[in-house]
């Protein structure tokens, strides 16, 4: 039964296009090792150099996004430095292009703001988006943020459709946030 439930749950992985997929906690040092299997993967196969480097830039974007602003988070006992935060990252092919999905938890009071930077970027076309992008990096950067506002316009720039993401609201405290993007 248990190879069975598995054997079921990766045919339906691979029925999506899905040729990576981590969901878990996640830190600096296990990024770097999914996103090094990540391009060995897709050089593999081939892929255009190109299409490599901005979808390999997307997975590091937004699997930062995730150890940043995860609300879902276990730290080390007082005094001891450690942080990992849970999402997920899921990585396939779909009409002959590549998509980046992550998914985690945001503080309610966070979606809003989040939201509110996703529409302006997704109803942007191509050079509104250099040109902010230019212009953000002149700006000082929000309180608290992190990085995030450039993160997302650069996710923005690489991808070649619009962005989708979708906001599932758990309880007062938190919302599932799903990115997905294109290239």
């Amino acid at each position: 039964m248990l190879a069975r439930h598995y054997r079921s749950f990766k045919h339906v992985l691979d029925e999506e296009g899905i040729i990576f997929s981590f969901s878990g906690y996640l830190s600096e040092s296990i990024l770097y090792s999914l996103g090094e299997a990540l391009r060995q993967k897709m050089t593999l196969e081939e892929t255009n150099v190109t299409t490599v480097k901005k979808v390999f830039s997307v997975f590091i974007e937004q699997s930062q996004n995730i150890i940043r602003y995860s609300a879902d988070k276990v730290t080390g006992p007082d005094g001891a430095n450690i942080e990992l935060s849970s999402g997920m990252v899921t990585i396939g092919t779909q009409d002959g292009k590549f998509f980046i999905v992550c998914a985690n938890m945001v503080r309610q009071e966070d979606v809003a703001r989040l939201r509110g930077r996703l529409e302006l970027l997704k109803g942007m076309g191509r050079e509104q988006i250099k040109a902010y992008y230019k212009e953000q990096l002149r700006e000082a950067p929000d309180e608290n943020s992190r990085g995030a506002t450039i993160g997302l316009i650069e996710i923005a720039r690489r991808a070649s459709e619009p962005i989708e993401f979708d906001f599932d609201p758990v309880d007062e405290h938190v919302s599932f946030f799903c990115l997905k993007v294109s290239i």
